[in-house]
């Protein structure tokens, strides 16, 4: 096994142990994860919505990583979110500081400031992990190019 390989699948587990705990929190407390959503002044409207939608998301990445035929969408899937979670933060900085994180379990217990700093490491991870990535063959777009030279 490559050196590569092993960093790609150490990124891979590090996301699917973060995403299954952090998803089965959020599903767990799951009426104390939608008040805190309804609370933030980004995603109040949409709690209901996004708490019903990020653990499926999160436990969808963790499917895709698993596989891995579908690795590398994993990771673009997990960077994008990560990217996502960023803009949040900061937006949460500006905004209001002094709400609750709604992550779910221990990593609640972040300040915004280690979650700025946890979810860019994070995203990092994953795009060097893409990178990496990028001399694997993948699977999934071979069989798709195939399927649409012979179609």
């Amino acid at each position: 096994m490559s050196r590569k390989t092993i960093i790609i699948g150490m990124i891979a587990i590090i996301d699917v142990v973060l995403f299954l705990y952090t998803g089965g929190a959020k599903i767990i407390d799951y009426s104390v994860f939608v008040d805190q959503l309804s609370s933030s002044p980004i995603l109040g409207n949409i709690s209901k919505e996004v708490a019903l939608l990020l653990p499926l998301i999160e436990f969808a990445i963790v499917i895709l990583l698993c596989a891995p035929r579908w690795r590398k969408i994993g990771f673009y899937v997990s960077a994008t979110l990560f990217m996502m979670f960023n803009i949040y933060i900061i937006a949460m900085f500006i905004m209001s500081p002094e709400l609750p994180c709604s992550c779910g379990g221990a990593i609640e217990l972040l300040s915004w400031n280690q979650h700025l700093i946890m979810d860019i490491g994070l995203c990092v991870a994953n795009a060097f992990a893409i990178y990496l990535s990028k001399d694997i063959p993948n699977k999934v777009t071979k069989t798709l190019d195939k399927d649409v030279r012979l179609g």
